[in-house]
């Protein structure tokens, strides 16, 4: 991989579903210092929590058969929720602080349910995505892990 460039005043977001950092590039492109501008996270309870009784049972035909019907996965929903708030929020920043650059850096499907839910002003601003989860690095992990 080349060594990612991160202009000034560029925004990186770091997200994984559930918690999103919002960094701004206050350095240059040759020393990046990030600094936290927001922080989101999301309040969905664990997946056990909201769908905890047994799978509902339907009738699907006219005789005796009956069907089961697959428990919904409140995590997934919940990070699609969460994908297109951040994305929203994401959009509202390029707009009011006039961003030029932006780089993303996510899990894959994190970042797959970003790509469907940015708006195209935003998508045009991202220099880089990064597929790996970096929400758990404190910032200057993050800074050293996207300069090397």
């Amino acid at each position: 991989m080349a060594k990612l460039s991160i202009p000034h005043d560029a925004f990186v977001f770091v997200g994984d579903g559930r918690k999103a950092l919002f960094l701004r590039n206050e350095g240059d492109e040759k020393f990046p210092n990030l600094r936290t501008e927001r922080v989101f996270v999301d309040e969905t309870p664990p997946a056990h929590e909201p769908g905890s009784d047994a799978p509902g049972r339907g009738f699907f035909t006219a005789g005796p058969r009956c069907g089961g019907v697959d428990q919904t996965d409140w995590q997934e929903l919940g990070e699609q929720r969460f994908a297109k708030d951040v994305a929203g929020a994401l959009e509202r920043l390029v707009r009011d602080r006039k961003i030029k650059a932006l780089v993303i850096a996510a899990p894959p499907r994190t970042l797959a349910e970003l790509r469907r839910a940015l708006h195209n002003e935003v998508k045009s601003r991202v220099v880089a995505e990064i597929d790996k989860d970096l929400t758990k690095m404190p910032v200057h992990e993050i800074e050293r892990h996207l300069a090397a």
